[in-house]
């Protein structure tokens, strides 16, 4: 029987790779985009391979992708949390006059 690379795959993959590697580098909580992309792209090939598991080859990169998006997921969710902390500090320090002494 004669198998196919499995469609969404890689790109499962790849957007799962993004999303962890900008979060981390770059862009912080536009990591979540990636995020949604890779699970989206995750959903559709799990279900071209529940169909017809014996015609298709890859699942172990749309497995591999979900893992990716949701650390990416994580790793975003914890970026905004500290992001919004850090500027909630900020402004708490300029509305109490604590930047007055420097």
């Amino acid at each position: 029987m004669n198998q196919q690379s499995l469609p969404g795959a890689s790109n499962a993959l790849t957007m799962g790779i993004l999303s962890v590697v900008l979060t981390l580098l770059c862009c912080g909580p536009f990591g979540i985009i990636f995020t949604i992309l890779g699970l989206n792209s995750t959903g559709k090939a799990e279900r071209l391979y529940k169909e017809n598991p014996g015609m298709y080859t890859g699942y172990e990169n749309v497995k591999t992708g979900r893992v990716l998006s949701y650390v990416g997921l994580a790793l975003s969710i914890g970026y905004l949390i500290f992001l919004i902390l850090y500027i909630g500090v900020i402004i708490t320090f300029i509305s109490a006059g604590e930047f007055n002494d420097f």
